[in-house]
């Protein structure tokens, strides 16, 4: 079986730029350079002839370079309690295009239709247990922001589960190749 997830890796500079920013909530899970991503559909556990017809559909994907940048940070909760940290995105726009795009084709190759809403972000940390220190790093992050830079294509990733998190090793690549 397969994990898989279709993401935009962001350059190298708006990645170092959000790894100096981690960091002052104890017990938070950083994420390292190589796990900062957006996804842009979470496909999950797929067999082999299925993730060769995903790899095959998303090379079906067109759409035109875009520009976007890093706007704020917030956080994700599950029953009450923050399990996620993030750096947001902006315009979603574009990104909304993209991952309706993407669903599209994971549906054409028998997937199920995306069901969650869909926020553009890039994850920052996960946490397992009330942190303190939330409040403290989301007031001084609140201002966030980057140099636009452009979306020239996303990567299928596969994604695996080990001892220190996930790994994920890309798939394939899709340029971007007009509207």
């Amino acid at each position: 079986m397969h994990r898989l997830f279709a993401a935009i890796r962001p350059p190298a500079d708006i990645r170092a730029r959000l790894l100096l920013l981690m960091g002052g909530v104890p017990g938070a899970r950083w994420q390292e350079d190589d796990q900062l991503h957006l996804t842009l559909r979470f496909i999950g556990e797929v067999d082999r002839h299925r993730a060769n017809d995903i790899a095959d559909g998303l090379a079906a994907v067109r759409f035109a370079p875009f520009t976007i940048a890093l706007r704020g940070v917030g956080t994700f909760d599950r029953r009450g309690m923050v399990d996620t940290i993030w750096a947001g995105v902006e315009p979603h726009d574009p990104l909304a295009h993209l991952h309706r795009k993407i669903d599209r084709a994971c549906v054409q190759a028998g997937l199920p239709a995306e069901s969650r809403a869909f926020l553009p972000h890039i994850t920052l940390a996960r946490l397992s247990r009330p942190a303190p220190g939330i409040d403290v790093f989301l007031a001084l992050q609140a201002g966030l922001f980057s140099p636009p830079f452009v979306v020239e294509g996303f990567t299928l990733f596969e994604s695996t589960l080990g001892r220190s998190g996930a790994r994920y090793a890309p798939v394939a690549d899709y340029p971007a190749s007009g509207g």
